[in-house]
């Protein structure tokens, strides 16, 4: 399904982050492979994590590093332990989130939906996103906030539905399968952005499940 939405009509408008918003998909796969490596790991174990990071698409991160000790480099989850890969993963990724491309459309999308108030939901880290976000200028796009992990999103929007955050009509604008559950399962409309997705299957999930599909922000 192509059919673009009516933006007119909504006056709420969710985003997600990676390959929504930011270019920073592939930069979150590097992330993961070089904290991997810069922590010791092998090649194999960091593609590992990588593909387990794919698998699992946009939920916090902290999950990903408990997976990645325990199972995958088979090691006691001590606090320290994962307290200095959550750092290391930071700082790699700090580094590159302030120079990974901004959709280019998105000014011209805030100007089209004047009527809607704009919210940030991304699995990325909350509190790193509220710093990199107004180093690179983009705060302000975001009247109703920005919000990350470690809180999911379907927890995030069950929250601001229930306290009058999130007005309906509602609109989230995701690149996963995750955004996708989470956003239909709280009330939203959705629309799927392919052009910088990493989502494997996304063709397939996107028919069986028949969501409206956009290649890029231009396209809205």
């Amino acid at each position: 399904m192509s059919q673009r939405p009516d933006l007119s009509i909504y006056k709420t408008i969710v985003l997600d982050c990676d390959g929504v918003v930011l270019n920073s998909n592939q930069t979150k796969v590097d992330a993961y492979y070089n904290t991997a490596k810069r922590m010791g790991g092998s090649d194999e174990q960091a593609q590992a994590f990588v593909d387990y990071h794919i698998k699992l698409g946009s939920i916090p991160r902290n999950d990903k590093i408990r997976y990645y000790i325990t199972e995958i480099i088979k090691q006691a989850l001590t606090p320290e332990l994962f307290q200095a890969f959550m750092d290391t993963f930071t700082e790699i990724l700090d580094e590159t989130l302030m120079q990974c491309e901004v959709a280019p459309a998105l000014m011209d999308l805030k100007q089209k939906t004047s009527q809607a108030k704009w919210m940030l939901m991304s699995g990325g880290d909350q509190q790193e996103l509220r710093q990199i976000f107004p180093r690179r200028g983009l705060d302000g796009l975001f009247e109703l906030g920005i919000y990350g992990g470690p809180t999911k999103k379907n927890e995030h929007l069950a929250t601001m539905i229930a306290d009058g955050t999130i007005q309906f009509p509602a609109l989230f604008i995701g690149d996963s399968r995750f955004d996708h559950q989470a956003s239909t399962g709280a009330g939203l409309d959705f629309v799927f952005l392919s052009d910088w997705t990493d989502m494997p299957d996304w063709q397939a999930y996107c028919t069986t499940h028949q969501v409206t599909v956009v290649p890029h922000m231009h396209a809205l």
